[in-house]
């Protein structure tokens, strides 16, 4: 499995992430990561991995899908934050 953390976010504007976590709040624009996790990923190395995402890159949970075939996938997002230019 390739590492995670490495892997660039993509940006979305806060119309489209309505469509994936629900109304975003106004003023802000997220980014978002897509984690797949293999069928064989216990829990404990997904909550690990998750645990690395928030601690260390500001990421919280967006939402998490599990298919028939056992692979789970998970949705991140932080918040952009803009800089204005003071002077």
């Amino acid at each position: 499995m390739s590492d995670p953390l490495r892997e660039p976010a993509r940006r979305v504007r806060p119309a489209n992430a309505a469509l994936l976590t629900g109304p975003a709040p106004a003023g802000g624009d997220y980014e978002f990561r897509v984690l797949t996790f293999p069928r064989g990923t216990s829990r404990s190395e997904a909550r690990q991995a998750l645990t690395e995402h928030a601690e260390y890159g500001g990421w919280e949970l967006a939402r998490v899908q599990l298919s028939f075939g056992g692979t789970r996938r998970v949705w991140l997002r932080r918040r952009i934050i803009r800089a204005t230019r003071t002077a």
